[in-house]
């Protein structure tokens, strides 16, 4: 990939899409498309072929999914599957009839079998039933990892999938109802020590244990794999460490210094016991994240008190 070659990234004013676009940049890559939801509705078969067809990109970063935290997942099930299978069929057919040079998919570590042994390694893809709450998403991304592993063994494709796992950073969603947990604790712990509350109720038992990588470092991660001679099919991206939700929400309560206290409605869903990713693979290749889980908060919750997110 060269420093002009025609670079689109789908989903670009996504947490995902706006650090890929902001790493590009700062790695001199200046021939990047980028088209909103409303200019092109990724949904639309005849829209994307129209696009390709008349842009021809040379490399694609297919970043651009319906994601939400457990709530969105298992209240909009219908969606998640059909908007994400639409997105991911008509990016990854049209880019092997425009003879794309390399694509990556990105998918979630939700992919994996609910109670496969941890850490997660990339061959426990299909070995066990999902977890309930986000079966559509899951769904939906195995079938783009599908997607690319067939059009490489079928048509010869340079299509290959990464596999994040829980990430936050600049462009989040820090919607209560339908945001992935760390946004949502840093939202509502900021809004508690405004409001001088004397508590913040945490959804379920905070046993959960979670691994969190900073969506800078996942595009870093990805740049990587773009330029790197051999990607494999299936490389999962993540930091190696985890730590429970317990744990994690009182982190964000030191960071934006609250000084209440923590209560848990254990009526609400843990979701997954555990999802901690093996890198092994990507750690053999040589990419390692930078950035810290309490640094980075610091880091995220500055930028939304600068920009005054919420």
């Amino acid at each position: 990939m060269q420093k002009n070659s025609k670079i689109y990234v789908a989903g670009h004013r996504g947490m995902v899409g706006s650090a890929l676009v902001r790493t590009l940049k700062v790695n001199g890559y200046h021939n990047i498309i980028t088209k909103t939801s409303q200019e092109l509705d990724l949904r639309n078969q005849q829209a994307v072929n129209s696009f390709f067809n008349s842009e021809k990109p040379e490399f694609v970063f297919l970043a651009a999914a319906k994601v939400g935290g457990i709530h969105a997942n298992n209240c909009y099930r219908a969606e998640f599957l059909y908007d994400n299978l639409m997105i991911e069929t008509n990016i990854i057919h049209n880019a092997y009839l425009n003879n794309v040079t390399r694509l990556l998919f990105l998918g979630s570590s939700c992919i994996y079998p609910k109670m496969a042994p941890q850490p997660l390694k990339e061959e426990y893809l299909l070995t066990g039933p999902l977890e309930p709450t986000n079966e559509p998403y899951a769904i939906a991304k195995i079938a783009g990892i599908k997607l690319c592993e067939t059009y490489k063994s079928q048509y010869g494709c340079d299509f290959f999938s990464a596999m994040p796992t829980n990430l936050y950073g600049p462009n989040d969603n820090y919607d209560l109802e339908n945001s992935h947990v760390l946004p949502a604790l840093i939202r509502k712990f900021h809004e508690a020590k405004i409001n001088n509350r004397e508590s913040v109720e945490i959804w379920g038992t905070g046993s959960p244990k979670r691994e969190f990588l900073h969506v800078d470092d996942l595009a870093e991660a990805c740049l990587f794999l773009m330029l790197h001679p051999t990607p494999p099919d299936l490389s999962n991206i993540g930091c190696g460490e985890d730590i429970s939700i317990k744990n994690l929400a009182m982190t964000v309560q030191k960071v934006v210094n609250f000084e209440g206290e923590l209560t848990f409605d254990t009526s609400k869903p843990d979701g997954t016991p555990r999802k901690l990713l093996d890198l092994s693979l990507l750690h053999q290749l040589g990419w390692k994240h930078r950035i810290g889980l309490e640094e980075g908060i610091r880091q995220v919750y500055q930028d939304v008190l600068e920009k005054k997110v919420f």
